[in-house]
């Protein structure tokens, strides 16, 4: 990539990184980990993740187990959870936590999709932003030593980054949606990939092409 356009991907990727957050945030009737991902604990007086404070694991498909490693932890953990809007309540045994996640009505379902599509757009909206400023730059270039087509191929470089990042975004918004059956598919003969999603571990699918996942495949359910 040109050196000038650089600045504006890593601006792509940086949105792409805090839509993989939103998304991984959202629970889709499975356990994941993730829920906790932004919640914080006063860990001798520093904000601190859970996961460096507990140990999180997930024993069962729809639930969460979190184990402090300070037994006086739990109590803050307890109260993370509490006051933020993952929306279950957790159940302390005095050693360890644990949340348990119900399965997702059609109602919630459908109120799902709405807010995984809204990010997704959102984001896609912030990349075509970025692509704006970025040629916004490459206009004020002509008249110097930059030829005009050179300006032209930045261009269209930048137009393909942006086409790139847009792509990657709606993926995300795809697996999102296909991950739980947010998309209230429940026949096989509906969609038999949205219905085998409900069934197998985040690990396993692809966004319904198929294929076997890679490491570069992100997990959004």
């Amino acid at each position: 990539m040109n050196e000038r356009l650089k600045m504006y991907e890593e601006k792509m990727q940086k949105t792409m990184k805090s839509l993989d957050a939103d998304l991984a945030a959202i629970r889709a009737g499975r356990a994941n980990p993730h829920v906790l991902d932004k919640l914080v604990v006063d860990y001798y007086g520093s904000p601190t993740p859970i996961q460096q404070v507990a140990n999180v694991s997930v024993p069962e498909a729809r639930m969460i187990v979190i184990q402090p490693w300070e037994k006086k932890m739990i109590r803050e953990i307890e109260k993370a959870i509490q006051m933020s809007d993952i929306g279950i309540n957790p159940n302390n045994d005095g050693s360890s936590i644990r949340l348990v996640f119900p399965e997702l009505t059609e109602e919630r379902r459908k109120e799902l999709a709405k807010d995984v599509k809204k990010k997704g757009e959102a984001a896609k909206v912030a990349v075509r932003n970025i692509r704006r400023d970025g040629n916004d730059a490459l206009k004020k270039l002509k008249g110097t030593d930059v030829s005009e087509d050179e300006i032209k191929d930045l261009e269209e470089e930048l137009q393909k980054t942006t086409d790139k990042y847009v792509k990657e975004v709606d993926k995300a918004v795809e697996v999102k949606m296909f991950s739980g059956c947010m998309n209230g598919l429940d026949a096989p003969s509906e969609h038999p990939t949205a219905q085998m999603e409900c069934f197998l571990t985040p690990t396993s699918f692809d966004g319904g092409r198929g294929h076997e996942r890679t490491p570069a495949h992100r997990d959004y359910s």
